[in-house]
């Protein structure tokens, strides 16, 4: 017996509206006005500016301004940098390179809403008749699960920070869910055309960030076709996976043929892939237990009930198709030799759908515990935001205004209306909120998410408006590399360096630095990064036989452990008097 008895009044759905400036309210804050962000924010979207200014081979060849960026997959920077290129003069080029995650953002929440909607209103996923009728439609319980999916993909804590960020595991997520829509659709309709966008969809997943995910999912696919529809094997096998490696292969072909700045980059990215692969071991699983259960909260605890309530119905397809796309990468992330949460933010849009059908299942105490945890943990949390704030602001609370200056010495705060105004709305309307679940007490599914989802949202925004300017001075390395534009003379030579990805990126964009490119050592001026804390450095210095004088040194305010040094390379004769 299906574990769903449900009227017809709890399927009110969200206004469409109210989902579009609900995902609006998500992803706009923290990307405008904002620096690009050490450490990967910042090598992204130097990247994309290298390719948006660069030539036809930085765009084979992922870089920085001349340091190879092989790994990972080249999708997510040429979408930025056609961003920056067509946006770049009126936004600014960070802007209108954070105009790719949004809409990475925006896809992936679709995909979300729209798998969930189709597999909502399959008829082995409706509930239960009532005795004298009134349950709902088909397409009403559908659309209700597709707005708790959607609530739940919002309120996951992983997410929050990588869908802000001009990287690929933004990409990746988001055309992971896409994936899992397009695979959706080839079981209901068994068309070909469901079976090219599959295939499509993992080939760009393997320019996103590698193979090794898409073929997973690939080989997770045919396992569950080979189990409900054999008729699916052959489009699998002669469709989806040659239109993959027709996409994926034709930048490996390329970049082999041309050999950019002397070398195929594809080759690393190939060693790059394998290294994702591994020996199960305990600090992999250790990592994932200590990690997954915040990552993925409040997911997990509704996508375990779920699994649990249908656990009679486990051949239904909204409960097998987003399982076996969770545990195909369950395994890669189990056999990933390094622990990180680029392995489990495509573990988040299978939870979230698989979340969605343990709503109708839940009792009601068990939802009125979830959302007065939710009550007290993200207003206890926006408060504090305040509090800070205020501190920052004022001076008092004196301790935690100390705290805040000592992680940031010399933050000096103003005052920002417009921030102020936004932040102080945004509470209100969550003031609101409470109120409406707390005094009305709706019967509709998706109640039991829209206080985590929308306590989320809050805490977010107030960082990202009342602590911006913070956050920016913190996370920033403009102020430096403008420091080392000034040490530079106004006609800039060639500058050998060592310093790391995100450094160079935003060295390179806000100081002007016109680093080496490719191997170039005839530089007459070296910019070293390292960890002395002394300022006693040596006046000169040898390396690679020559001699260097030096001539600026500095560091964040915010960094008490991170040091560049700029010298000017000491000729035996003056250039030219030879």
């Amino acid at each position: 017996m299906k574990p769903v008895r449900l009227p017809a009044s709890a399927t009110h759905a969200l206004p469409r509206w109210a989902l579009f400036a609900l995902c609006l309210l998500y992803i706009l804050p923290g990307l405008i006005g904002r620096d690009p962000w050490k450490p990967d924010d910042a090598a992204g979207f130097g990247i994309m500016w290298t390719m948006a200014h660069g030539s036809l081979l930085d765009w084979l060849a992922p870089n920085i301004v001349g340091l190879a960026m092989p790994d990972e997959g080249p999708l997510a920077f040429w979408l930025g940098a056609i961003c920056i290129k067509l946006f770049g003069w009126l936004l600014g080029d960070p802007m209108a390179a954070r105009i790719a995650p949004i809409s990475f953002f925006l896809l992936g929440s679709t995909s979300v809403w729209y798998t969930t909607y189709l597999l909502g209103r399959r008829p082995e996923a409706q509930p239960l008749k009532l005795a004298f009728g009134g349950q709902p439609e088909p397409r009403d319980f559908g659309r209700t699960l597709a707005d708790g999916a959607l609530l739940i993909y919002l309120g996951c804590l992983g997410l929050l920070v990588h869908s802000h960020g001009t990287t690929t595991e933004a990409l990746q997520v988001s055309l992971i869910a896409f994936s899992l829509y397009t695979v959706t659709r080839l079981f209901e309709s068994h068309s070909l055309r469901s079976a090219m966008a599959f295939g499509l969809v993992l080939g760009l997943l393997v320019l996103s960030r590698g193979w090794v995910v898409p073929l997973a999912l690939w080989l997770g696919v045919l396992v569950l076709a080979s189990v409900r529809e054999r008729a699916l094997l052959l489009r699998l096998i002669l469709v989806a996976l040659p239109l993959a490696a027709l996409v994926a292969g034709a930048w490996i072909f390329a970049s082999q043929q041309v050999q950019p700045y002397g070398n195929a980059p594809s080759d690393a990215w190939m060693a790059w892939n394998v290294r994702q692969i591994g020996m199960p071991s305990w600090s992999t699983l250790q990592y994932f237990l200590k990690n997954a259960i915040w990552f993925a909260w409040p997911a997990w605890p509704f996508a375990i009930w779920a699994i649990y309530a249908w656990r009679r119905q486990h051949e239904a397809l909204h409960i097998t198709l987003p399982l076996t796309f969770f545990a195909a990468l369950l395994v890669l992330a189990l056999l990933n030799p390094r622990g990180e949460e680029a392995i489990l933010l495509p573990l988040l849009p299978m939870l979230a759908i698989l979340a969605a059908f343990g709503l109708p299942t839940m009792k009601r105490g068990a939802i009125n515990a979830v959302d007065w945890f939710s009550v007290m943990m993200l207003s206890t949390c926006a408060s504090f935001i305040w509090l800070g704030w205020v501190a920052k602001q004022t001076g008092w609370p004196a301790q935690i205004a100390k705290n805040a200056f000592k992680i940031a010495p010399g933050f000096k705060p103003e005052f920002n209306l417009l921030s102020f105004i936004v932040a102080a709305a945004a509470t209100a309307g969550w003031i609101w909120i409470v109120h409406w679940r707390i005094s009305r007490r709706p019967s509709v599914l998706w109640r039991a998410v829209v206080l985590s989802s929308g306590g989320i949202i809050l805490c977010w925004l107030l960082l990202m408006t009342l602590w911006l300017p913070w956050g920016n001075y913190i996370k920033s390395y403009a102020g430096v590399a403008q420091q080392v534009d000034a040490a530079l003379p106004k006609v800039k030579r060639c500058v050998a360096s060592n310093v790391g990805a995100s450094q160079r990126a935003s060295f390179a964009y806000f100081g002007n630095v016109p680093f080496a490119r490719f191997g170039d050592k005839n530089c007459d001026y070296l910019l070293l990064q390292d960890h002395h804390r002394g300022n006693d450095a040596a006046q000169t210095i040898t390396r690679d036989k020559l001699q260097w004088q030096l001539i600026w040194h500095g560091r964040r305010p915010a960094d008490r452990d991170e040091r560049f040094r700029l010298y000017r390379r000491i000729y035996a004769t003056q250039p030219g008097q030879e």
